[in-house]
């Protein structure tokens, strides 16, 4: 069971995907994003009405891994005609086993997770599994339906500092607003897709840097994260920090 901070009331921030409606004037924002960052000439319109929050992302982010464990994460970002593709790469060495993760994550225009190809290297092989959202909620697991995974909206992969970046852009809540936001939290070795609750409070931002509380109840875990001007993890405190 997922447990809200007393002083702040739990909201639902609904994903306003670009194609179910339009922005007005003065009602919203428009990104515009080209396959490798900000451009002139658009191939993506993102809306988040009667909110101004975060710029385009990036074509390329990189994070140190640390203190968990020991790795580096490259991800790289590509605008889609029905969204965001994002592909990315961890090598880390935690609990001294070695491991290298890949993913490719298809989000719609408000970054809710479509889809989500992950493959794992250890020494004992390869494994690789693939979650796709079947709509309202609902998931397919390597082709098998995964009840357990109903509500989730976003994708969580145990080696990505990355997939923290995903549901703060969807739910894209105000300074003091509180929302649970679950995901199919996929192991890092194993590549099990497990159900995980997760609670995300915006506190006051610090300069330009928006921050939230984030807590995980199942695993006793609470953090405080940060992010930049684009809504990406730019200190994760005990897990990985931003370097480019």
């Amino acid at each position: 069971m997922t447990t809200s901070t007393p002083w702040i009331s739990s909201v639902r921030a609904p994903a306003i995907a670009a194609s179910n409606m339009a922005c007005k004037a003065g009602d919203g924002v428009w990104w515009t994003i080209s396959r490798v960052g900000i451009s002139a000439e658009p191939n993506l319109r993102i809306c988040h009405a009667g909110r101004v929050s975060f710029h385009p992302p990036p074509a390329s982010a990189c994070w140190g891994h640390r203190t968990a464990r020991s790795g580096f994460e490259v991800a790289y970002f590509e605008a889609i005609p029905d969204g965001l593709r994002i592909e990315g790469t961890t090598a880390a060495i935690e609990d001294a086993v070695a491991w290298v993760v890949t993913y490719r994550i298809h989000l719609d225009a408000a970054w809710a997770t479509r889809s989500a190809r992950i493959t794992a290297r250890t020494a004992t092989g390869w494994r690789e599994t693939f979650l796709e959202s079947a709509g309202a909620g609902h998931w397919l697991v390597d082709g098998n339906a995964a009840p357990h995974l109903d509500g989730c909206l976003d994708v969580d992969l145990e080696s990505s500092a990355m997939t923290n970046a995903l549901p703060v852009h969807r739910m894209n809540l105000r300074v003091g607003e509180a929302a649970d936001a679950p995901a199919a939290y996929v192991r890092a070795l194993g590549l099990t897709a497990e159900r995980l609750e997760q609670v995300y409070v915006r506190i006051a931002d610090q300069g330009a840097r928006q921050r939230y509380e984030y807590t995980a109840p199942a695993f006793g875990f609470t953090s405080r994260l940060s992010y930049d001007d684009s809504g990406l993890v730019v200190d994760y405190p005990g897990i990985a920090v931003r370097a480019g």
